[in-house]
């Protein structure tokens, strides 16, 4: 009896579950993403008439690493509620066939796409400015971030996007901004 006790304790002390949704699709869901018709060029006129900036979110079914970012980073209410904020998210399928037009005008499936971008690894985030011109998405990006990484990583590099540090004249590229906000979170000046 003693056994069940500890195993019941230690169940509701472990903490709560994430539980992920899966769309049909199989890729992870979030409140924060938007189903577009994948005209970027709408999708930018849109983000930008709300005042946000997007980005593209390549992710494929059974992915280990986009679980993990589902589980362990977007939950986070820092993460989850800047980026809901501040982006306008559009969810691509690595291998999907959805139609997607690029700004360059080309149509072509998700995953047709994902190989003209070069897009490898998932997750991969696009983050694009508020003005493309005519080109590849990968040519008008300010940043792209392939792969899956932890809260401070993914927060910075958000808000690095968000206040537009890649075009600040003081040399702050990304690593060098996300060395300094490491830096106030462990002397505890930042949030």
């Amino acid at each position: 009896m003693r056994r069940l006790w500890i195993a019941v304790l230690w169940l509701l002390c472990a903490g709560p579950v994430v539980a992920v949704e899966l769309g049909d699709d199989g890729l992870h869901k979030t409140p924060w993403m938007r189903e577009t018709f994948k005209d970027l060029r709408e999708d930018l006129e849109e983000a930008n008439a709300e005042g946000k900036r997007l980005v593209l979110f390549f992710e494929q079914r059974g992915c280990i690493y986009c679980t993990k970012m589902h589980e362990e980073v977007f939950p986070k209410p820092q993460i989850s509620s800047y980026i809901a904020d501040n982006f306008f998210v559009v969810q691509l399928n690595l291998y999907g066939d959805v139609e997607v037009t690029d700004f360059d005008g080309e149509t072509l499936s998700e995953k047709d796409m994902a190989r003209k971008w070069g897009i490898l690894f998932t997750p991969t985030m696009m983050f694009l400015p508020q003005e493309v011109p005519a080109v590849p998405a990968p040519q008008a990006a300010v940043s792209i971030m392939p792969g899956a990484f932890g809260v401070g990583t993914t927060l910075d590099m958000f808000t690095w996007v968000k206040e537009e540090r890649y075009n600040l004249d003081n040399g702050e590229d990304f690593q060098r901004y996300h060395a300094r906000r490491i830096q106030e979170r462990d002397n505890g000046s930042a949030d």
